[in-house]
């Protein structure tokens, strides 16, 4: 039997998509995703956690993440697991982990400045109230 690898994220742009075109044409976006939880603790407090992805989206999915995918906009990304390994100017190897992205939605639209909203016209950010 195969393997599964599949991931499934809503959250939050932590920046503009950063694009560039390889030399062979190919068009590449990136960004930073923010998915939010938010829990009550032992004493009843809210709490907030927050985690941190790495989006790589290619070709057309880039070109729609260029026109319309801004900081704070809130987007689903579906796609796969993706860890690199490198070796930095100190000759030290580092890893990074990376969703490379296939389906995306946008969930908040850019206006003509670039401002986000989600289609209520409400605040994007994420949020949910979780009974742990």
């Amino acid at each position: 039997m195969g393997g599964l690898n599949k991931a499934m994220l809503i959250g939050n742009l932590g920046k503009d998509p950063e694009v560039k075109v390889l030399d062979n044409g190919a068009k590449i976006a990136t960004f930073p995703l923010a998915t939010s939880e938010t829990y009550k603790d032992r004493e009843g407090n809210k709490q907030t956690r927050t985690e941190w992805h790495n989006i790589v989206l290619w070709r057309g999915l880039a070109d729609v993440a260029e026109l319309y995918c801004r900081k704070g906009g809130q987007i689903y990304i579906e796609g796969r697991l993706s860890t690199r390994k490198w070796d930095d100017k100190d000759g030290h190897t580092r890893y990074t982990t990376e969703i490379i992205g296939d389906q995306m939605v946008l969930l908040s639209r850019a206006d003509v400045q670039g401002n986000t909203t989600n289609p209520s016209g409400s605040s994007p950010e994420p949020s949910s109230d979780l009974p742990y």
